[in-house]
């Protein structure tokens, strides 16, 4: 084909598409959906060892509920106040939102662990910067998971490495 046939056809072309483009640009205008942050809140999840706490931040009065109880409830003394550490950071900026959290798997304090992660994960994503040099300042594990995990136990012996002793006689 030569150049003005060529230039002609992609012509025509550009023009059907231009058309069909603001079609569908009118179609998606009239549909638009409210996004999920607003909807729902926004989702962080955290990890230590095998502990996984998922958080949902949505705007409220600055309740926190950990596995649908009040954190008054669910936990007391040095376990309590180590998952209120960035909340006690961000200070009246926590007061401004509602966090939902659910945590599972390993033990108590990895639970907790998780669940303080959560929540700091949580207020910086709502917040942002300022929050997140607070943290990184005051214990970079407030932002940062750690997913070490025991070593699984290896036949013939008690534990992971150790074996069984042998005796000479």
């Amino acid at each position: 084909m030569s150049e003005k046939k060529i230039k002609t056809a992609v012509s025509s072309k550009s023009e059907g598409t231009a058309a069909d483009s603001t079609n569908a640009t009118v179609a998606v205008e009239k549909k638009r959906v409210k996004p999920a942050t607003k909807r729902a809140g926004m989702h962080v999840r955290a990890k230590k060892k095998t502990a996984v706490a998922r958080a949902v931040i949505k705007k409220g009065k600055g309740t926190i509920k950990i596995n649908h109880m009040n954190i008054d409830i669910y936990a007391e003394g040095n376990l309590k106040t180590l998952i209120l550490e960035p909340v006690k950071i961000a200070g009246e900026i926590a007061k401004e939102f509602d966090i939902n959290i659910n945590v599972k798997g390993s033990g108590r304090i990895s639970q907790a662990v998780a669940t303080r992660s959560a929540i700091a994960k949580a207020l910086v994503r709502a917040k942002g910067k300022k929050l997140k040099e607070l943290f990184l300042l005051y214990d970079r594990n407030l932002l940062v998971d750690d997913v070490r995990q025991v070593e699984t136990k290896k036949p013939l012996g008690p534990k992971a490495r150790a074996k069984k002793q042998q005796s000479k006689r």
